[in-house]
């Protein structure tokens, strides 16, 4: 499991890094918004720990970003601030949690195990709609602009990643690990061609998403904002 802690009292964010690495999490850590959005935007995370008084951006607006961009990341907001307001706007924004300071670690970790064992929030969806174009999970097909296209098994299971992380930057090895399940040397060049049958597929039906390269990383769904 990958967590993001952002947090910009950095004695506090290496302790909480310390204690959820040791506990077996792939742990970054941001001291500001500026440079949680970059990872944000970067990278894919099973949770974030989200301070809400942070320096250049707040919390709050970090987290109202990540929901804009569709990202279904669980959020657990850190607050120093313990009113019933400012926890009522947190989960209004899509925080999963709050945690108000100081706290213990074994509360934390609780927290998060109990994130962990909810549903996905994506279990119970069989399409997925972004911009013009409907993903249909169950029979493997696009649709956007009364136009129809189907897709083979491994073509929808690329594309249902794509689909659940909008306007991310996935890396190549991120893909082949969730997709293939495999070796990345030995599916890479795979990658690529499946890549150019899903550009063809959107191109088709005329759709209004975007699948981009980013040159030495991977790749992106961009998804029009108007």
């Amino acid at each position: 499991m990958k967590i993001l802690i952002i947090e910009d009292n950095k004695a506090l964010c290496d302790n909480i890094n310390l204690y959820l690495s040791n506990e077996g999490y792939t742990v970054n850590t941001a001291y500001d918004g500026n440079e949680a959005l970059l990872y944000i935007k970067e990278q894919i995370y099973d949770l974030i720990l989200l301070d809400c008084m942070l320096p250049g951006v707040s919390g709050l607006s970090i987290l109202k970003q990540l929901r804009q961009l569709n990202k279904h990341t669980y959020v657990i907001l850190v607050t120093a601030l313990g009113s019933i307001e400012d926890r009522v706007t947190g989960l209004d924004l899509g925080a999963d949690d709050y945690l108000v300071k100081p706290f213990a670690m074994e509360e934390l970790l609780a927290r998060i195990r109990a994130l962990i064992r909810r549903p996905s929030k994506w279990d119970d969806t069989h399409t997925i709609i972004l911009g013009n174009t409907t993903l249909d999970l169950t029979n493997n097909s696009l649709i956007s602009s009364n136009k129809h296209c189907s897709l083979s098994k491994r073509e929808g299971q690329l594309l249902e990643y794509f689909f659940k992380h909008p306007n991310s930057t996935l890396q190549r090895a991120t893909l082949l690990a969730h997709v293939w399940n495999t070796e990345a040397s030995i599916e890479d060049g795979n990658l690529d061609n499946y890549i150019y049958f899903l550009r063809r597929r959107l191109n088709v039906i005329h759709s209004d998403l975007q699948l981009k390269t980013v040159r030495g990383i991977g790749f992106i769904l961009e998804v029009p904002t108007c």
